[in-house]
């Protein structure tokens, strides 16, 4: 038996091809919103894709703040994707200010846009290792990722940023704290360098 991943199902988000991409590396992953398979979890995946409000909202209508809370609290491995790395800060600009689960002080804001540089950031862009970590192993600067976005993390503390991606401006595209680790792009979609990701955090739990 390998460690029970558990995908967080907020009724939001592109839970099934996060799904598919752990199956791609024989690994399974049930997607749930049980409080009880999520305590039994000995990992949680939060992916995501939409607005900072709606994920939060969402999160609290169907009762999955203090499990997700709980779970990061008992030091159980977080893998965050693209809305599961932004909700992680303190608040977020998105339509207004929000707050977010406040695990990680700092906020999200949004890509300034000009002539050459379209909001949203979509599509396949290089990352720069920042931080040499376990889940990076096999991943060096240059290697590009797929992006989605027109947000990004800006952290108070540096120590946690594991790797940065320029666009227009360089923004911090994945950090490392803890049991926690989230990216800013999507893992599911970025080929063989992404479940090289996925494969790494399994090995990690």
């Amino acid at each position: 038996m390998g460690p029970k991943i558990i995908i967080i199902d907020y009724g939001m988000g592109n839970l099934r091809s996060v799904q598919k991409a752990f199956e791609k590396i024989g690994t399974q992953a049930n997607v749930t919103r049980d409080k009880k398979e999520i305590a039994r979890a000995s990992a949680i995946v939060l992916p995501g894709v939409g607005a900072f409000k709606d994920c939060m909202d969402n999160l609290e209508k169907y009762g999955l703040i203090e499990p997700l809370l709980q779970s990061v609290e008992e030091g159980k491995s977080y893998l965050g994707i693209c809305l599961g790395l932004q909700i992680l800060f303190s608040e977020s600009e998105e339509f207004g200010s929000h707050k977010g689960l406040d695990l990680i002080r700092g906020k999200v804001v949004k890509f300034r846009q000009d002539p050459e540089h379209k909001v949203p950031h979509m599509g396949w862009n290089t990352v720069e290792i920042e931080k040499k970590i376990p889940v990076l192993k096999g991943i060096e600067s240059g290697d590009f990722f797929y992006f989605v976005h027109s947000y990004y993390v800006v952290p108070e503390q540096e120590e946690g940023i594991a790797t940065r991606t320029l666009y227009g401006r360089p923004f911090v595209s994945s950090i490392a704290q803890g049991n926690l680790f989230a990216t800013q792009f999507h893992p599911e979609k970025s080929q063989q360098k992404g479940l090289q990701i996925l494969q790494n955090f399994v090995k990690s739990i």
